[in-house]
């Protein structure tokens, strides 16, 4: 079962725009080290849009190697074109990727009806479990919990939602129409902690490329209903996230990392390095974090 702290990982990049391999080699061990539950290759947080099909699979061939199947690794195979998507997800699969995270479309704004023939066409070519994933800042559509539910009633593989609409309200309604046949995934660090509440069994995060020891415990503390501690853990973690966006993701988790010495490197076009502001919001909260 995948469920707990996921890191969403960053594709740290050269000053020439090449993927600095050694450097997603050392996050990997980090993330180890510090006892993650899972790790996500080529997401949003990952730039995943911006790799050439040979760096998307080379990055995911160096994690499987690297984790050894120790911790879940899935893998961002999700576009705006179906047939791609399918592509990827075989090429996924044949890595050796233990789960597929499909983004609802972009930019083509499906209705719902489309939304439920793109992911039931995905899961028919499916061996291992698809993770929807649900974003609408990002993609303009929002996939209703209806359509989550008739997708997982007809759907061998479709098991887990990655539900970053931001509404508290959807998980639990996702909870009340699919009980414990979907398993829901924050997909915001911010409401995580309230997610876990409402039935979530983990969360897919961005915050743990640099403190995935911090929030490994605080899914870890929920569960064992020690929710003064989650608690605790939460708001200690919350004004870190919450500078984690002052600019689009993963403009600011990168610069945190390369202030903290690890391998967040430079961003792709079109994405810009982060503003001096930014740099300032930043160290001034690591600083409080008791992490510089």
């Amino acid at each position: 079962m995948i469920k707990g702290a996921i890191t969403a990982l960053v594709t740290p990049f050269d000053a020439d725009g090449n993927i600095d391999f050694e450097g997603f080699k050392q996050n990997l061990e980090f993330q180890l080290k510090e006892g993650i539950g899972g790790v996500l290759v080529a997401g949003t947080t990952g730039e995943g849009p911006t790799l050439s099909m040979e760096e998307w699979k080379n990055l995911l061939l160096i994690t499987v190697e690297r984790v050894k199947g120790k911790i879940p690794v899935i893998a961002g195979v999700g576009t705006n074109n179906t047939y791609k998507t399918i592509e990827r997800l075989h090429l996924a699969e044949e890595a050796g990727a233990d789960a597929s995270l499909v983004i609802t479309p972009y930019y083509n704004k499906p209705p719902q009806e489309g939304l439920r023939r793109h992911f039931l066409m995905v899961d028919k070519e499916a061996k291992k479990p698809i993770i929807i994933y649900n974003v609408p800042s990002r993609t303009g559509v929002n996939i209703l919990p209806e359509t989550v539910k008739f997708i997982v009633d007809n759907s061998r593989h479709t098991m887990y939602i990655k539900e970053a609409s931001g509404l508290l309200k959807q998980i639990a309604e996702l909870k009340l129409l699919c009980g414990d046949r979907l398993t829901i995934l924050s997909g915001d660090d911010l409401l995580a902690f309230p997610s876990f509440a409402l039935g979530a069994k983990g969360v897919i995060s961005v915050v743990s490329n640099i403190l995935p020891h911090k929030i490994s415990e605080m899914y870890r503390s929920f569960e064992k209903e020690n929710i003064k501690k989650a608690k605790e853990l939460h708001y200690y973690l919350f004004p870190v996230i919450q500078a984690l966006f002052v600019e689009t993701n993963p403009i600011p988790v990168k610069e945190a990392m390369n202030i903290l010495g690890l391998s967040g490197g430079k961003v792709r076009p079109p994405l810009n390095d982060a503003q001096e502001g930014t740099v300032g919001i930043l160290k001034e909260v690591l600083m409080k974090a008791r992490l510089l």
